[in-house]
């Protein structure tokens, strides 16, 4: 049996704690015998805590950003100092949350674009212009291409080329991100930091310089061990779960990153099976029916997770790139797989429910989701007012444990939920991410599935329903551009029937 350990790698002085167990794992087995209490991090120890004064913010910003170079040479002008780089980057590590939603608020302001310069040069350009002189119009224009660089962005180009730098970005990045979020950063400089970064990170992490890994049991134990952790749609339960996640009839792949060794930027799981399931039950929890693969089994590939494992990447396109990578890994492996689908969750569903519940109780007092019957017999379960009764009954899974219930609530939610897919927009494309994700890769929203997850989580998120993205090879290109140009949503026979059913018996 393969030693895969649940803590992360320490620094030097743990080491003696962590290999005290070591033999009695391997004798006795994974998760059999507890670790020792390890201590508590030492205090971080970062630039301010040396010897020497404090070092300021303003300080530490002032000697490691350093200026834009004169735009006539800098061809030739000096890369910036390592060692400020280097500093940089120990000072900010040691920072606590809050201090680092200032910090970057801080370099994002006062190191950011040189405005009076920008404005002195588009006065230039529109000047040229005017006198129609294009190659006058061509000079100021690069000029003013390069004065548009952000100060900071130098600096962030040099960290990127020193070890450990990249991924020192991408965890900045998320930090950005979760800033924006939470509002304890936020600002037009800060914002565009965010843009500027994403848009380099984007470029560094664009699809030619990712390696496409498949990850098997005999893959190295701290990749597993993050992959595990990294798992954002169904949660691996224990090592046993997590061997047939990348055992037969099972497939897992991951883009990587030469600048990132050890470090999976995102993952795609697949199941290979006869048919298209309509339940990850049948994905995550049965057991494969032989250790060996069967050709002749396998007829459908199913995505049924994806999930992004580094924060500092949302918005880069990587789940889009690592879908295409696979279907044609699998193609070459199995000709004669002939269907290739998704199996996703539908995130927000219950949230948007209650929302539209609430809304109607406050507007009008009455419900106008349900039919009367529906209503009647749903109250009658229940026994009391269907739209509070109904926002209590979601708040847990439950209810999926009565099949009355079960059966009362199936044909009102998958009305419902298939409107929320189709129907229910942001900006014209679709609201639920997911759907959103398959769609603009030219899938076609396929099948709906009742009680698809009866998890815990599956309850309370999407009244335990998922739906199969379908993707059809030779249509989704067209699909693709279809979605992005004019908005418009494949979808098939039993989804327009749904809808139709939708706007014959339910009011928003």
């Amino acid at each position: 049996m393969r030693l895969l350990y649940f803590l992360k790698p320490q620094r030097l002085q743990y080491v003696a704690a962590l290999a005290q167990p070591l033999a009695s794992c391997l004798s006795s087995g994974i998760n059999r015998t507890p670790y020792p209490q390890i201590p508590p991090n030492p205090p971080k120890t970062g630039l301010r805590q040396s010897s020497s004064p404090p070092v300021t913010m303003d300080d530490l910003l002032s000697k490691a950003v350093p200026p834009l170079a004169p735009y006539e040479t800098k061809e030739k002008y000096p890369p910036p100092s390592e060692r400020q780089s280097l500093h940089f980057m120990q000072y900010y590590r040691a920072l606590e949350k809050e201090e680092r939603a200032t910090f970057l608020g801080k370099l994002a302001t006062e190191f950011g674009v040189d405005h009076a310069q920008v404005a002195e040069l588009s006065s230039k350009v529109v000047q040229a212009q005017q006198k129609r002189d294009m190659g006058t119009v061509l000079q100021v224009e690069d000029r003013l291409r390069y004065y548009l660089t952000p100060q900071y962005k130098v600096l962030l180009c040099h960290i990127s080329k020193l070890e450990g730098g990249m991924k020192f970005l991408v965890d900045l990045r998320a930090d950005l991100v979760e800033s924006l979020s939470s509002k304890m950063a936020d600002g037009p400089h800060i914002r565009e930091m965010n843009g500027v970064l994403k848009s380099m990170l984007s470029e560094w992490f664009s699809v030619g310089f990712l390696n496409l890994e498949r990850i098997t049991w005999q893959s190295p134990c701290e990749l597993l061990q993050k992959i595990s952790e990294y798992e954002a749609v169904h949660p691996v339960r224990n090592w046993t779960d997590m061997k047939r996640r990348v055992g037969p009839y099972r497939r897992c792949y991951v883009f990587a990153h030469s600048s990132m060794p050890g470090e999976p930027l995102i993952v795609l799981h697949v199941a290979l099976m006869q048919h298209i399931s309509a339940s990850i039950q049948a994905i995550v929890k049965e057991i494969p029916p032989s250790e060996l693969e069967d050709g002749n089994r396998i007829k459908s590939a199913i995505f049924y997770s994806i999930s992004l494992t580094q924060q500092g990447l949302q918005g880069v396109e990587l789940g889009t790139y690592l879908i295409k990578r696979v279907v044609k890994e699998l193609q070459a492996e199995f000709p004669q797989i002939t269907e290739f689908s998704s199996l996703s969750p539908i995130p927000g569903f219950t949230k948007w429910l209650v929302g539209v519940l609430s809304s109607q109780s406050k507007e009008s007092g009455k419900n106008e989701l349900f039919l009367e019957s529906e209503s009647k017999e749903i109250s009658a379960i229940l026994g009391g007012p269907l739209s509070e009764s109904l926002k209590r009954l979601f708040t847990s899974s439950e209810w999926m444990r009565s099949e009355r219930l079960v059966n009362a609530l199936e044909a009102p939610l998958m009305r419902l939920c298939s409107w929320y897919l189709y129907g229910e927009k942001h900006r014209g494309f679709a609201l639920n991410p997911v759907a959103n994700f398959h769609l603009q890769n030219g899938a076609v929203m396929w099948r709906l599935n009742w009680a698809a997850d009866t998890s815990p989580r599956g309850g309370t998120t999407s009244c335990g329903m998922m739906v199969n993205y379908r993707y059809f090879l030779e249509n989704t290109s067209a699909n693709s551009v279809r979605y992005l140009r004019t908005k418009h949503i494949e979808a098939s026979d039993q989804v327009l029937n749904l809808v139709s059913q939708f706007k014959r018996n339910s009011k928003l």
